[in-house]
């Protein structure tokens, strides 16, 4: 007795349509080391500022986009607030920074976002090394 065999169709399902969201992923070809060279004893904000990165990393462009610069979000700076010495780092050209929250106490790392590649050029550890945080 020979069988017969049906290939099924495949059933239709929901899918996204569109562009799938590109992940955060992070360079440090640009990083100066001037903004950091104070703190190579401090192993606990290494750690604190790699656990931030890659939570980041975990998230697309979309996410960061709409969240709150305090959280997962960033804020834009102008190169004009830098401080003397930072602005002497900053990339020919360059008139505006994004800002991101390195770690829980608000310590920040800058740089500009290249496609899907955050490119990093700064960060900060000691408040006031890259910018002026608070009232004058």
């Amino acid at each position: 007795m020979v069988k017969k065999f049906a290939i099924k169709q495949p059933k239709p399902h929901a899918a996204v349509i569109g562009k799938p969201q590109e992940r955060i992923v992070f360079g440090f070809s640009e990083l100066r080391p001037y903004s950091y060279v104070n703190c190579h004893n401090d192993t606990s904000f290494f750690i604190s500022f790699f656990e931030r990165l890659k939570k980041l990393s975990s998230l697309d462009w979309n996410t960061v986009n709409t969240s709150a610069r305090h959280s997962f979000g960033f804020e834009k700076m102008q190169a004009d607030s830098l401080t003397a010495a930072a602005k002497q780092h900053v990339p020919v050209g360059m008139t505006s920074l994004m800002v991101f929250r390195a770690s829980g106490d608000n310590h920040v790392f800058l740089g500009y976002r290249d496609n899907n590649v955050f490119q990093v050029i700064f960060i900060e550890y000691n408040f006031g090394d890259v910018y002026f945080h608070g009232k004058k």
